[in-house]
């Protein structure tokens, strides 16, 4: 429900005050307020806030975000830097940090490849990313075959 809120203020005060009742990935995953959309330059405070969480669901959640929000004409690499400087054990969140990666190969190829070449990712999320673009329909036969050649 709190994702058919219309207005912004209200959709994210409301979305702030059920992130720390998420307690799956499933959950926090379908939820994609609307309203977000109309405003990602208010959202993007709230996904760094989510993103430095100690809270599992609540990074899940952040880079879900920004996964669903800026990686198409709103991309930065700066949101790519983000990702890679979440550190943490917790499957959930580096599932979903490989999803996010593996997403921005196929939106923004060019500029998500040095993250890869440069491996900076930790090994096993790099590897869950290459994983998942190869199995993306997204990405070209080449593409998918030189990601084949990085994983480690």
């Amino acid at each position: 429900m709190v994702e058919q809120i219309r207005d912004y203020g209200e959709c994210l005060a409301q979305t702030e005050r059920f992130l720390p009742y998420m307690d799956n990935w499933a959950t926090c995953d379908m939820m994609v307020p609307k309203v977000f959309a109309k405003h990602k330059k208010e959202l993007l405070e709230s996904v760094k806030k989510w993103i430095a969480s100690d809270k599992t669901y609540t990074v899940r959640f952040g880079v879900g975000m920004l996964m669903r929000f800026f990686l198409e004409e709103d991309f930065s690499t700066e949101y790519l830097d983000w990702v890679v400087g979440i550190q943490s054990e917790e499957y959930y969140i580096n599932m979903m940090r490989a999803w996010y990666f593996a997403t921005a190969l196929a939106k923004q190829y060019e500029a998500t490849l040095p993250y890869i070449e440069e491996k900076r990712l930790d090994p096993w999320t790099h590897n869950k990313a290459i994983q998942k673009a190869r199995e993306s329909n997204r990405m070209t036969t080449a593409q998918k075959a030189y990601l084949n050649g990085m994983k480690v």
